[in-house]
């Protein structure tokens, strides 16, 4: 398989892999107990827990239920990058950053935005390499249990070694998985594309594929 296609395949899995990840990292939930059936005899009272059939944890609260995915949020993000470019043939590297956002959670979705910076060593024409992208990215998406499947769009920035810098757009996707309270993980794809960048007439296409983590505060 190549490469682009199995990052993007690892990416598509996590959504099955998050919740083992949780559970290898040592979270853990408390030990399940079932409500007390209600007292149908009739004329007896009902308590006040009859009918809901959940399974709770001890604090009373619905094991893998809702999350809230309002607030600020920093984290890293690590993976690869694929260029191309009609100066230049395909080229690919190693590329890696930090992300700092906020979501607000509306119920059933989530909308939020994020700034994100990422280094990369990629060539776009000869004697010139993509070294920097810098975005500012607004998200959102439907919660599908403690994960978050979500669409993202925006504005980028991307700095090269010789040919100056120059901004484009960029559009993507990915999953997010929340670990616990604070913490979570998750995979995101974005394709990004520069215009004869810098007047140059060198258009330029960039894929990146990343592993994500963030702290939520």
């Amino acid at each position: 398989m190549h490469f682009p296609a199995l990052a993007v395949a690892l990416v598509a899995a996590l959504p099955l892999a998050a919740p083992a990840f949780a559970q290898a990292t040592g979270t853990t939930l408390p030990d399940p107990v079932f409500d007390t059936p209600p007292d149908l005899s009739f004329g007896a009272d009902m308590p006040a827990t009859a009918g809901t059939g959940s399974i709770m944890s001890s604090q009373g609260r619905p094991i893998g239920g809702s999350v809230d995915w309002t607030g600020f949020y920093i984290g890293g993000q690590f993976g690869a990058g694929f260029t191309e470019s009609n100066r230049s043939s395909n080229d690919e590297s190693i590329m890696g950053g930090v992300t700092l956002g906020y979501d607000h959670d509306f119920g059933r979705w989530v909308l939020g935005g994020a700034l994100d910076y990422d280094f990369a060593d990629a060539e776009v024409a000869p004697g010139a390499d993509l070294e920097e992208v810098f975005r500012l990215k607004i998200r959102g998406g439907p919660k599908i249990g403690r994960g978050l499947l979500y669409g993202a769009a925006g504005w980028a920035v991307a700095d090269t070694s010789s040919l100056g810098d120059d901004d484009g757009w960029f559009i993507g996707g990915g999953y997010e998985y929340m670990v616990n309270d604070r913490f979570s993980v998750g995979g995101e794809v974005l394709y990004h594309e520069f215009d004869s960048f810098n007047g140059t007439g060198n258009d330029i296409e960039f894929t990146s594929v990343q592993v994500r983590a963030t702290y939520r505060f």
